[in-house]
Formats: C-alpha cells, structure tokens, sequence
C-alpha cells in the first residue's frame, strides 16, 4: 500500500514550534516555591523531566511567588498563547515555503483557558490574516486533541485541494496551575509545560521532496482512528476548586493503565485494511504524556526504546506540553534526518474522555 493508493491526500508540508523564553529544573521549581515535602519533592524529581518552559506568576518582594486569580491566569493564557502561537505559525510556514497571505483555513487547539472569540481570532488580527480566512476553534479536548483537530483540518484540506490550512495548538500550562500544596495538583504541577506547535497542510499533487532544495520530506495524512473510554471519562479533568476559586486539573494515577491496555486496540484498527503490520511502522510519535504513560504505551505495542526516543526527548526538555506534544516529536524526528521516502509513521496522543487518537502517516 502507498499514499498512491488513497489518492490526493492531505500532505504536511510544514511545522513549527515555539515556548516562552524562559525554563526551569524541576529542582529550580521546588526551590522558587519553597517545596519542602518529600513526597512532593519525589513526584517532580522521578518524573523524567529535566526542565519546562514556564510563565511563573510575579516575583514578590520577599522573594516569593504572587498568587494568580482565575482572571490573571487567563489573562496570561491569551498574551503569552497568542505570542507563541504567532511564533510557531510562522516557522511552520517558513518550512513550507508559504506566506501569510496563502492562508486558507486556521485551526487553533487549546485548553488551557477560555477564551470568546478564540485564538484563531486573535491571530487571523495579530497577523493580519485574510478576512476570508476560514477558522476552527477546539477547546476542552486536553492532550488528545492535537489529533482530533488535525483530522478536521484534513478534512478541510481534502475538501480544498490547492489551498493551504495551518493548524496551531496554543497551550499555556502555567496559565492552568493551583498551588495548594496537595498531591494532586503536585502531580500536574511537576508534569506540565508552556509551547506552542503548528503543521501546515496542503492536498494537491505529490511534492517533489526528493530534489536538492527540498530540505525535509513531506508527510502524507493517510488515516485516522479513534477510541474512547467511557468508563475512565472522570479519569482526566479539568474542573471547578470551590477552594481555591479557580479551575484545577485532575489525573488519576491508574491514567496510564488505562491509556496502554487499549493502546493496541486502536493502532490495529488504524492499520486495519491498509495492508501494514505494526511491525511495518517505521517511526513512532506518542503524546509526552508521562513517563508511566509512555511505559505503557511502549510494553502495550511491543515498542522497543529507541522508538519512543523522540516522546520520552520531548518529556525530558519541555515537560507534557499538552496537545501540541507529538508535534515537538514531529520536529525532532524530522530534523534527525532518518526518515526516508515510503517511510511509514503512527502519531498517538492520548488525554480527557478518556481517548485515544492515532494517524498514520507515510513519507
């Protein structure tokens, strides 16, 4: 089976990331916030992270940390999201050769803070977008829904051919944290980081990428496949804290039990009727959701180390950088320069619902 075989298909022709200037150790994060409880200090020293980018609140005269309100962590969310969802949209049309101006439909992922209208708006203004341009908001959808919003900007794609779509996913974590000292928001507040990435699409004729000045090969959107847990849908949330009068993040600690034991159920269902064994797959690119979560993922399929290299890279430099994670997987593979023409790709992100979304790619 080739992308051939599917017909025109939507074609990654470009990507970019970008984070806040500013990143911190994890010991660095428990010395700012005065963290002295062992178990505390345990979750974020043996989570696999070395370092995140952050917008920490301000800096107090005594040397401490403000408290943020839910409206100056929103705040936050909108200035810091739109500067590097900007950034990460123009390298992805940098690598793709485009110009603002080419820009038919944008998608922008994001659920770290609510915002009316929505990042697309703001963006299609900050960067004097076309007001034509075609937008798409998701909002809510957690780590999983890079995916979820790639499968509706290929759709949108397909359905026109010739003309670009950029999908960015804008997520400022820090935007979404409550210091209340408790474990469970110990545990999301060790595991989460600030970026922002973006792909840019295009259906039409196959792309030359075997000439001398194309600097990466493109990647064909076969397919798509989901699966969702209905039985874990309070497993990952983001709700209300009376307490603490803001939102607050939840994960239950059996996530990445429950995330690998249907981990092969879906990427067969993903390969179903294409012909291709997972044993077919060149190159995987799983959601940085965890160290645990990667484990699972990695014994459920069977994948050795060195497969997952770019999931667990991304995990031990930026933390889980929520939707946009597989994408900052995506650069690396890409810059490595392994990948080679016919090359087979499986994406994976997992998060609320609980879901499961996959995509295969060819290259």
């Amino acid at each position: 089976m080739t992308a051939a075989n599917f017909g025109p298909r939507p074609v990654i022709v470009g990507f970019g990331t970008a984070t806040p200037a500013n990143s911190y150790s994890q010991r660095e994060m428990l010395d700012l916030f005065g963290i002295e409880d062992p178990k505390v200090r345990s979750v974020f020293l043996n989570s696999a992270i070395e370092r995140r980018y952050l917008t920490l609140p301000p800096e107090l005269p005594d040397g401490t940390r403000a408290t943020e309100t839910q409206g100056e962590l929103l705040a936050k969310h909108k200035a810091h999201g739109t500067r590097i969802g900007v950034q990460a949209l123009e390298t992805a049309l940098k690598r793709a050769g485009c110009a603002l101006s080419d820009i038919g439909h944008l998608c922008c992922v994001s659920t770290t803070g609510l915002l009316t209208p929505g990042f697309s708006a703001l963006l299609i203004k900050e960067l004097g977008l076309s007001t034509s341009t075609s937008r798409l908001d998701v909002v809510g959808m957690g780590c999983n829904a890079g995916l979820n919003a790639l499968n509706a900007v290929a759709g949108w794609s397909a359905a026109n051919p010739g003309r670009l779509a950029v999908m960015v996913c804008v997520e400022v974590c820090s935007a979404a944290y409550v210091f209340d000292g408790t474990m469970r928001t110990a545990v999301v507040n060790s595991l989460f980081g600030d970026g922002a990435a973006a792909v840019a699409m295009i259906t039409g004729p196959p792309r030359d990428d075997t000439a001398e000045d194309s600097p990466l090969p493109a990647g064909t959107v076969l397919k798509f496949a989901s699966r969702i847990i209905p039985d874990a849908v309070d497993a990952m949330r983001y709700d209300w804290d009376d307490d603490q009068g803001k939102f607050s993040f939840y994960l239950d600690r059996d996530v990445p039990y429950v995330v690998g034991a249907h981990a092969e159920d879906v990427v067969d269902r993903l390969l179903d009727g294409t012909g291709l064994r997972r044993g077919d797959i060149d190159h995987w690119l799983v959601h940085s959701g965890g160290k645990k979560v990667i484990d699972s993922v990695k014994v459920n399929l069977g994948l050795p180390a060195h497969a997952v290299r770019h999931t667990t890279g991304v995990l031990r430099d930026y933390g889980n950088l929520s939707s946009g994670s597989f994408l900052f997987s995506y650069e690396r593979l890409m810059e490595e320069g392994r990948v080679s023409r016919g090359d087979y790709g499986v994406l994976m992100t997992m998060g609320p619902g609980s879901t499961i979304e996959t995509a295969l790619v060819q290259w």
